[in-house]
């Protein structure tokens, strides 16, 4: 990750990209899924299954050990993934609770560098959005959320000049809006939140205008490609943290030529509601008892007054 604050403070990178198989993919594409919607949710599930099943196959013959690794923690009794593509680095996104009853669900929104074999690591989005559900639960066991892990775009690597520019993100957020959109279809009374991390924040940045979510939270944010909070163009609460720790602070919050993504959302100018980010560094924020995760976890539960400002 220190490459990405590299690149943005040069506004260049020579460092090929190079592909996961650059000896060509092994692994086929996914099947059609059912809509989102109460009736199908199962289905969805189990198709989502199958093609996890499917790659983990592929990957064991191939022997591609990272990755079969990670696929059967996927295949775990009791996981439930409404997509899945294995696919290049992969894309997969996760429920943790019960969508279809849910009061409230938080949508975790990850950064660059994220890919199928790193899913669950803590600072990625499955863990870091187990790690909400375990806090969520033991601080307010009476609330019904559901939190998604949402590794729904081709997350652009650090290693290349495309993480220093908005393609992706207008990828993401295409993606992003779809999810929300099935997410009310599937429970239209639940509250929805994102948690957006790093290049995770450009997504939903671009991804705001009129999206029918109620709280934005923007952590470890290189900036929005907006230059303030009024030009999200959106209804919900928008949030910003960034811990004492993290390299971000050093990167330059500049646009030009389509390069960069402008204003800090941390700074007074942009006019979000800062929260307590805590010290830990750039890939700390879900972090188990860290400052951040209480925070966050607050604003998914949509507790905003408990929330400690920054």
């Amino acid at each position: 990750m220190r490459r990405y604050a590299a690149a943005a403070a040069t506004l260049a990178i020579t460092a090929p990209f190079a592909s996961a198989h650059a000896g060509g993919e092994p692994y086929a594409a996914p099947g059609a899924l059912p809509e989102m919607a109460p009736a199908t949710l199962p289905a969805r599930y189990a198709a989502a299954h199958r093609e996890i099943g499917r790659a983990h196959a592929t990957a064991e013959r191939v022997r591609d050990a990272g990755r079969a690794r990670a696929l059967a923690g996927f295949l775990r009794p009791g996981r439930r993934f409404l997509s899945f593509d294995a696919r290049g680095d992969g894309r997969v996104v996760e429920v943790l609770g019960d969508l279809e009853r849910a009061d409230r669900v938080a949508v975790v929104v990850p950064g660059a560098d994220g890919n199928l074999v790193n899913f669950d690591s803590p600072k990625w989005a499955g863990g870091g959005a187990r790690a909400l559900a375990d806090q969520a639960r033991r601080a307010a066991p009476g609330v019904r959320l559901a939190v998604v892990a949402w590794l729904g775009y081709a997350s652009p690597s650090t290693r290349g000049p495309v993480v220093l520019t908005a393609g992706r993100a207008d990828d993401g957020a295409r993606e992003l809006r779809r999810l929300v959109a099935g997410i009310h279809a599937v429970n239209a009374r639940a509250k929805v939140g994102l948690l957006c991390h790093s290049y995770g924040s450009v997504v939903c940045g671009r991804a705001a205008p009129d999206l029918p979510v109620d709280e934005i939270a923007l952590f470890g944010s290189p900036g929005t490609t907006a230059g303030s909070a009024a030009g999200l163009r959106t209804a919900a609460r928008v949030w910003a943290g960034r811990s004492e720790g993290d390299w971000m602070t050093y990167v330059p919050k500049v646009r030009a030529l389509g390069i960069g993504f402008g204003r800090d959302p941390v700074s007074p100018a942009f006019g979000a509601v800062r929260f307590d980010a805590g010290t830990g560094p750039h890939s700390g924020y879900l972090r188990a008892g860290s400052t951040a995760l209480r925070n966050l976890t607050l604003i998914a539960l949509g507790r905003d007054a408990e929330v400690r400002r920054g």
